[in-house]
C-alpha cells in the first residue's frame, strides 16, 4: 500500500473518519506552528521514554513538510499544550502519533502553498518547498514570513495525500537522535535533575507488606528535627525536609516508630503455575477456528510452560516534583500518559482536571507501567503541606522493586493434534494470568498507589486487559501466527490478585510467544523436521516467511558445527497479529550457568522511520528478554517481597550482554508499524529452544536459572 492515499469514510455523524491520533485531536492548530523566528513548533502527546520517538516524529514532519531537521522543534509533552493522546505504550507511537503528524503536516503545507499563491499571485501548483522556502515564477516567500496561527486554527479535513516513499528525504535516514547527547555527557535531563526555586524533598514510608495494616506511628521524634514535617493521611505517611538527605534520614527514624500488622497473603513463588489455575477466574474464549473436513490425528502432544511475576527494575528509582499555586497543581513526572495521571490526580485529591498541569520530564528507562504515576502522586500529596513550595519525591531502591507494579505471572497450555504427514492440524490454548493492566485514567478509581493508602481511600480495582482488538493483555499474541486448520484460544484472568499488577513490556505477548515457538519446537523434534523448515511449512504470510527465511541464512542455521554444551534455537512472532515481524535465532553455552552468546535478528517494520533507532529498539527489547529469560524473578514469601535489591533481584550486566545483529526488512511501500516490543517473545523462545538444543532437556518455567536446570535433571 503506497503511502501517498487519500482517506475515505466516516464516523456516523457523517464526520470524516481521521488517521492515528488526528481521529480524537482533530485541529491542527494542536499538532504544530509556524514561527516567524525561522522554526516550525511541533506538538506530541506521545512522550520521550528513551526510545528516540520524538527524533522519528521530526523526520516525519521535516519530509512532510520539506524543511531541514534544525528547522523542527519538538515540544516537551504536557497538559498545558499537547494534543490527548493517552498512553506511550503498545509500540504505537510511530503508528498513532506519527501517522496523525503526518497527516497535519501534508494538510498544513497545502494551506501555506495556497496562502502562498495567493501572496505571489500564481497558482499553487507551480509552487515548489525546500527548506521553508516556498518558490514559483517570478518571487518567493517562506513558511515564516506567511506565519500566522488562524491559519491552522480548523480541523483537519484527511483529504490532502501524503508524500509517496520515493520523495522522502530524511524518513529512512538514521538520524542521530536529539536526546542522547545530553544523556552521553551528563548534561541533567531526567527528572530527577530537574531543581525548581525553593524546592524540598519528601520520602515515603510504605508499609512492610502489601497486606499491611498501620496500628501505630509517634511522630513525635521526627518532628522534633529541625526543618522536618511528617505528613500523615490514613496510612498514607511521608516527610518533607529541606534537603533530600534529611528527608531520608526522617523517614527511616519514623519506620521505627511505626507498627504494622501484617498477613500472610501471598502465594508460593515455587508454585505459582497450580495456584494460577485454582483461583478464581474470568474465562473468555478468545478466537476458534474449525477444520473444513474431520483431522486425521495421529498424535497428540501437551505441554505447559510458566513465567514469573517480574519487576520494572528501572535503574533511576521514580521521581515527581508537584508545586501548588494560585489554587492549581502543577506536576513534573516520567508518567506514559499524562493526561491520564491528571485525571486520576484529581480524582484522588478532589480537583477539576482543568486546575492541574501534568509536564513530562524523561526519567532513566520505562518498559511500562512503572511508579511513574505512584511518585506523582506522593509529590501531589506531600506538596499541599508545603505553603506553596515545590516538593521533589525520589523512591528509594527497596520502594521502587517491592511497590511498582508487578508484570503477572503466567501460565500457558499447549495442545496440538498431528496428522501422519507430520503438520499440525489442531491447536488448544488456555493462559491464566492476573490482567495487564492498572494504569491510571482507565477507571472509576485512582490507579495510584498513595491514594489506597489515605485515611478514605481510593477503591482498589483489580487489573484488566485491554479488548483483543487493542492488542489485548494476558491473551496478547495468544492466537497462533501460523496458518492451522484449528484452533481454540481461552483465557482466564485470574481475580486473586495479591501482588498489584499492570502493564510491562510486551503485556502476555512474552509468555505467549516463550510458550508457542518452545512448543512448535517441540511438536518439530515430536515428526523429526528441522525446526525453522516446520514453521515454513506453517507459514503462508510472505512477510513472515521473509524473516523467518532472512534470520536463518544470516545466522547460517544449516552449516551450524555442534559442539558439546552449545546449542541454537529459533523463537518467531508477528507482535499483537498486526505489528512487527520478528525472527530471532540464539545461540547459547551451558556449562555452569545459560550464557546467550549471540541474538542473531530479522525484523519487518514496514517503512522504516529512522533505522538506527529501529537497531535500537530491537536490540534493547532482545537484551532485555535474555535477562527475564535467564535471571529475572520476582522473590517472595508468604508476606513480603523480598528482592528489593540488585543482589536479591539480578538483571544483566553488561558482561551478561549477547552480541546482538539486527537486519530491517525495509518495505517503504508500507505502513510503519512500532518496533519496541517485538522482539522480546521470539528471543524468549529462541533462548529456550537453544537451552534444549544445548542439554537435551526442555524447561518450560521461567527463568531458566542453574538450579531449575539442575532439577529438570534430577
Amino acid at each position: 500500500m503506497n503511502l501517498a492515499f487519500r482517506l475515505a469514510g466516516a464516523v456516523s455523524d457523517g464526520t470524516p473518519l481521521l488517521p492515528g491520533s488526528l481521529q480524537v485531536n482533530r485541529h491542527l492548530s494542536s499538532w504544530l506552528r509556524m514561527r516567524r523566528e525561522g522554526f516550525v513548533e511541533v506538538y506530541s502527546g506521545k512522550v520521550e521514554l528513551g526510545q528516540g520517538i520524538l527524533t522519528a516524529l521530526a523526520q516525519i514532519v521535516a519530509d512532510e513538510l520539506d524543511v531541514t531537521l534544525d528547522q523542527v522543534r519538538m515540544v516537551r509533552a504536557s497538559t498545558a499544550h499537547s494534543p490527548d493522546e493517552a498512553v506511550t505504550s503498545g509500540s504505537l507511537s510511530v503508528q498513532e502519533s506519527g501517522l496523525a503528524l503526518r497527516h497535519a503536516c501534508a494538510e498544513t503545507r497545502a494551506i501555506y502553498l495556497r496562502e502562498a499563491a495567493a501572496h505571489l499571485g500564481v497558482a499553487a501548483a507551480a509552487l515548489s518547498v525546500e527548506g521553508g522556502r516556498i518558490t514559483g515564477p517570478g518571487g518567493s516567500t517562506d513558511y515564516w514570513t506567511l506565519a500566522n496561527d488562524l491559519l491552522l486554527d480548523r480541523e483537519a479535513t484527511g483529504a490532502i495525500a501524503t508524500k509517496p516513499a520515493a520523495e522522502m528525504r530524511v524518513i529512512g535516514q538514521s538520524i542521530p537522535r536529539d536526546d542522547l547527547p545530553n544523556k552521553v555527557f551528563g548534561v541533567p535531563r531526567f527528572i530527577h535533575d530537574l531543581r525548581l526555586p525553593g524546592m524540598l524533598h519528601g520520602r515515603m514510608l510504605r508499609p512492610p507488606s502489601p497486606a499491611a495494616v498501620l496500628m501505630a506511628v509517634d511522630t513525635t521524634p521526627v518532628e522534633a528535627m529541625p526543618n522536618v514535617q511528617v505528613v500523615r493521611d490514613g496510612s498514607f505517611i511521608g516527610v518533607i525536609a529541606a534537603t533530600e538527605r534529611a528527608a531520608a534520614q526522617a523517614v527511616d527514624a519514623l519506620a521505627k516508630a511505626t507498627q504494622w500488622r501484617e498477613s500472610a497473603v501471598l502465594p508460593d513463588q515455587e508454585a505459582l503455575g497450580p495456584w494460577l489455575k485454582a483461583q478464581r477466574a474470568e474465562t473468555t474464549v478468545i478466537g476458534t477456528k474449525t477444520a473444513l473436513l474431520p483431522p486425521q490425528i495421529v498424535r497428540t502432544l501437551r505441554a505447559a510452560y510458566t513465567k514469573p511475576f517480574l519487576a520494572h527494575a528501572a535503574i533511576g528509582p521514580s521521581c515527581a516534583v508537584a508545586q501548588w499555586r494560585d489554587g492549581g497543581l502543577e506536576v513534573w513526572s516520567h508518567s506514559q500518559g499524562i493526561f491520564n495521571l491528571r485525571r486520576d490526580l484529581g480524582l484522588a485529591l478532589h480537583l477539576p482536571a482543568e486546575v492541574i498541569e501534568v509536564h513530562h520530564v524523561e526519567g532513566s528507562g520505562c518498559y511500562g507501567h512503572n511508579a511513574a504515576d505512584d511518585v506523582a502522586f506522593d509529590a501531589a500529596r506531600l506538596a499541599q503541606a508545603a505553603d506553596g513550595a515545590p516538593v521533589r519525591v525520589q523512591w528509594s531502591r527497596a520502594d521502587e522493586l517491592g511497590w511498582s507494579p508487578f508484570g503477572p505471572a503466567m501460565r500457558v497450555e499447549l495442545e496440538a493434534d498431528v496428522d501422519a504427514a507430520g503438520a499440525i492440524v489442531g491447536w488448544r490454548h488456555e493462559t491464566w494470568s492476573n490482567g495487564h493492566s492498572t494504569r491510571p485514567g482507565r477507571a472509576k478509581s485512582p490507579g495510584l498507589l498513595g491514594s489506597w493508602h489515605l485515611d478514605t481511600p481510593s477503591e482498589r480495582l483489580l487489573a484488566i486487559n485491554a479488548p483483543l482488538a487493542a492488542g489485548g493483555g494476558g491473551e496478547r499474541n495468544s492466537v497462533p501466527c501460523y496458518d492451522l486448520p484449528a484452533w481454540e484460544v481461552i483465557s482466564h484472568r485470574v481475580l486473586e490478585m495479591p501482588l498489584r499488577t499492570s502493564a510491562l513490556r510486551a503485556l502476555g505477548a512474552f509468555a505467549n510467544v516463550f510458550a508457542i515457538e518452545s512448543f512448535i519446537d517441540e511438536l518439530a523434534a515430536l515428526v523429526k523436521a528441522d525446526p525453522v523448515h516446520f514453521r515454513l511449512r506453517h507459514l503462508r504470510d510472505e512477510r513472515a516467511r521473509t524473516v523467518v527465511e532472512r534470520v536463518a541464512a544470516n545466522a547460517r542455521w544449516t552449516d551450524w558445527k555442534r559442539r558439546e554444551g552449545t546449542g541454537h534455537g529459533i523463537g518467531f512472532a508477528r507482535y499483537k497479529h498486526t505489528s512487527a515481524y520478528c525472527a530471532v535465532i540464539a545461540e547459547v553455552e551451558a556449562e555452569a550457568a545459560i550464557r546467550v552468546r549471540r541474538l542473531c535478528i530479522a525484523v519487518d517494520v514496514g517503512q522504516v522511520i529512522n533505522p538506527d533507532g529501529v537497531i535500537n529498539q530491537i536490540e534493547g527489547g532482545a537484551i532485555q528478554a535474555a535477562s527475564w529469560t535467564i535471571k529475572e524473578a520476582l522473590r517472595f514469601d508468604t508476606r513480603h517481597v523480598t528482592s528489593v535489591d540488585w543482589e536479591t533481584y539480578p538483571i544483566f550486566r553488561f558482561a551478561d550482554v549477547p552480541e546482538v545483529e539486527v537486519d530491517i526488512i525495509s518495505r517503504p511501500e508500507m505502513p510503519s508499524m512500532g518496533a519496541g516490543e517485538a522482539s522480546l517473545g521470539p528471543t524468549a523462545g529462541a533462548i529456550a529452544n537453544a537451552v534444549c538444543d544445548a542439554l537435551g532437556l526442555r524447561i518450560r518455567d521461567l527463568p531458566l536459572t542453574p538450579e531449575r536446570i539442575m532439577a529438570a535433571m534430577e
